[in-house]
């Protein structure tokens, strides 16, 4: 996503379009236009800012300069005094005092817009994907080069360690933890695998490295292969992302011309070497045991727990297994230092993370931004508001298993610590945002078809679960909807949690669990009133007329 200069942000709240927020933006484009200034100047509304005082608000991105009450005659000397001269027109800041609650983000993220650091994403688009020597020419191997010409395996460890660099899939487990777990385990074969089923619904940002920079995760997983003590590596590709699967089969092949791959790499005494298995369409084998299970040739199912993959993984030996976004934050923490990634996020979720923006905002698209941003912030910056000047209701975080973020938490840093305080948690990187037509009960509906239909089957929690969850929404939204239903939703979602064999029945629960905290009264107004309060469930249909009889 691009962005320009400066970036001008509108209060939208109902305050606001009483006191003529629709009027003052409307002025801003025409006195950005008359000024040729539309390629440098960016304008948004704010769809909450906490400052009924001062509405309507107006902010300047990125120096966080907050006017307010702005009205019409105000705009033109904004435009002219702060955008074309760069001058703050100090009479007509907002009044002073402490910026906390909903507003206090723009402290902390004064003087730099959250995604001009880009660390997974640096080359993607920038270079031929199919060409190595251009990947060389943008820092390409060289974090290899200084791992195998000038450091011990441990001290790889160490760095990782140092950086605080935590795995990017959901569960936020210390990387260079890990990774000294396979390291420590004595084995005569080791592996390295990358896990590429990128089979959570609304998610690509795996996608879009594998295609735009397959060779990093080709250096990343050489890496691993010298510091844990492996000399072969699979990428698990999900079988619908042949482009993905093409490109990283072609960087394997160039890698292997270059002796960047193979024996004696960079003329040293490693030698790794990495295969490209595609998958078969099972969302079950995102799960790293059922990947696992697939490459051996067997049905994917995940395997009971311990041992762990670290010591008893791939045919039975020590298996790293790391997600795409994790192994592509190698290298350049390698070549860097782990303070230097530590600059970036917050100091219990340091770096970046890569996400996909979908949902009823202006724009979506992948944004990469530091640990710690808010929900608040991906809506009103990276989205371009909510579309049609609609209420921000909630967002889905991580796929069809991710937690259901109600409004209330939209200020709450996205970082693995801030979240798990919240009571949810951050997933793998798809942000679904809603607005107030949204039914959370009907989500959750869709949700729990998907993961009726995904059950491996294998354990009996999640494979009656789900589908009894399924049935029992099903109800609900039909209008047949009892409160024993209530009883039984937390029952069963207790009973994933808790006893269900895999990760996949663990997190299907995650969303019903949110739906029950936060929205319980909308699901109640289905089951008391037989309404949905937004129109979406088939108890909202009209009823209609018997025919005429002819």
């Amino acid at each position: 996503m691009n962005f320009s200069r400066s970036m001008v942000l509108v209060s939208s709240d109902p305050e606001s379009v009483r006191r003529g927020a629709d009027e003052i933006y409307a002025l801003f484009e025409k006195e950005i236009a008359a000024r040729d200034m539309e390629g440098e100047i960016s304008i948004s509304r704010l769809t909450d800012t906490g400052r009924p005082d001062a509405a309507p608000i107006v902010v300047i991105y990125p120096e966080a300069v907050v006017y307010g009450p702005v009205n019409a005659e105000n705009v033109k000397e904004i435009v002219e005094e702060h955008l074309y001269k760069g001058r703050v027109a100090e009479h007509l800041l907002a009044p002073t005092r402490e910026l906390s609650g909903r507003i206090g983000w723009l402290k902390t993220r004064k003087g730099t817009l959250p995604a001009e650091k880009r660390i997974v994403l640096r080359r993607a688009g920038r270079i031929d994907p199919e060409n190595i020597e251009e990947y060389i020419a943008e820092d390409g191997y060289q974090a290899l080069a200084k791992a195998l010409t000038g450091m011990k395996a441990t001290e790889v460890i160490d760095v990782l360690k140092e950086s605080g660099l935590q795995g990017r899939g959901g569960a936020g487990f210390p990387t260079g933890l890990k990774w000294s777990f396979v390291a420590g385990t004595q084995s005569e074969k080791k592996y390295v695998v990358c896990n590429a089923d990128e089979s959570e619904p609304g998610t690509f940002k795996d996608r879009v490295i594998l295609e735009g920079d397959p060779l990093a995760i080709i250096e990343a997983m050489t890496i691993a292969g010298y510091a844990v003590g492996a000399d072969e590596g699979f990428v698990y590709v999900r079988g619908e992302y042949k482009l993905a699967q093409n490109r990283l089969e072609n960087a394997v092949k160039q890698a292997r011309e270059y002796g960047l791959l193979g024996k004696n790499i960079m003329d040293t005494a490693f030698s790794f070497d990495i295969h490209i298995h595609s998958g078969a369409g099972a969302y079950i084998c995102g799960e790293e045991t059922a990947l696992l299970e697939s490459i051996e040739g067997k049905r994917g199912e995940p395997r009971s727990r311990p041992p762990y993959p670290t010591t008893e993984g791939l045919w039975g030996k020590p298996t790293l297994v790391n997600n795409v976004e994790t192994l592509a934050n190698v290298p350049p923490i390698l070549l860097n230092g782990g303070q230097w990634y530590r600059q970036f996020g917050t100091p219990s979720s340091p770096g970046t993370k890569v996400y996909t923006i979908l949902g009823n905002v202006n724009f979506t698209g992948l944004i990469e931004v530091p640990m710690g941003i808010t929900l608040r912030e991906v809506v009103n910056i990276y989205g371009q508001g909510m579309k049609d000047g609609a209420t921000f209701k909630l967002a889905q975080t991580g796929g069809s298993s991710g937690s259901v973020i109600p409004a209330s938490l939209q200020d709450t840093p996205m970082d693995f610590e801030s979240f798990r305080k919240a009571g949810v948690s951050l997933g793998s990187g798809a942000l679904l945002i809603c607005d107030e037509n949204t039914c959370v009960v009907d989500l959750a509906l869709v949700l729990q078809k998907f993961f009726k239909f995904e059950s491996c089957g294998k354990c009996t929690p999640c494979r009656v679960g789900t589908g009894r969850i399924h049935e029992i929404l099903t109800g609900i939204v039909e209008g047949r909807g009892t409160l024993k239903d209530m009883e039984n939703l937390d029952y069963l979602v207790d009973s994933l949690t808790r006893i269900s064999n895999c990760g996949l029945g663990q997190t299907a629960s995650v969303p019903i669990n949110d739906v029950l905290k936060y929205f319980r009264p909308e699901l109640e107004a289905h089951i008391k009133l037989g309404v949905c309060p937004c129109g979406v469930c088939p108890m909202s249909a009209p009823v209609k007329e018997p025919a005429a009889v002819a």
